[in-house]
């Protein structure tokens, strides 16, 4: 903010405290905040909300993903943003309705639940697979990073977005016209 510089910020696990920064600073300068820089993550979240919207709570739904063994948080960023865009398109509160994975006797499962499990292992850059289960029929969708390029080619696609505004706070579906 001091140098009126733009900002493009693709990093996860940032608390609400940090959020509010970055949403005062739009106030004077243009940001771009995504928990996920890659076109294809934000694709995904798009298609994920879509179907998350034309298909009711008799559709159970299940998030997998799957990172490095080096990866320091779990669920990942993506992970968590698939949730909150499939809660929102149903609108519910995902916050009430999110499930990290299952251990012991869990009982029926509840309607309506979002659940999300992180597997963690080998070199994987990041794997992300969102499953929409009913009775006779399952609805997936899928996003495999093979190379950290394609973060940095939707880093660069965000930066060039950027600069072209004066101020604002704008996340990756708004650059990517989604």
């Amino acid at each position: 903010v001091k140098h009126k510089c733009s900002i493009v910020v693709g990093t996860t696990g940032l608390d609400g405290a940090m959020i509010q920064k970055l949403h005062l600073a739009s106030k004077k300068i243009p940001v771009v905040q995504s928990p996920n820089m890659s076109v294809g993550v934000n694709l995904l979240f798009r298609l994920a909300a879509l179907v998350a919207g034309k298909l009711d709570d008799r559709y159970d739904v299940e998030i997998v993903e799957e990172h490095h063994s080096r990866k320091k948080d779990a669920p990942s960023g993506t992970a968590l943003e698939l949730g909150r865009q499939i809660a929102k398109a149903r609108g519910i509160s995902f916050e009430a309705n999110v499930l990290y994975g299952r251990r012991g006797v869990t009982g029926l499962r509840k309607r309506g639940t979002i659940g999300i499990h992180a597997i963690r292992g080998g070199d994987v850059v990041g794997n992300h697979q969102v499953s929409f289960l009913t009775e006779g029929e399952r609805v997936e969708l899928t996003h495999k990073a093979s190379s950290r390029d394609a973060f940095a080619h939707g880093a660069l696609v965000a930066a060039k977005f950027v600069v072209k505004r004066k101020f604002g706070f704008y996340n990756m579906q708004q650059v990517l016209g989604l």
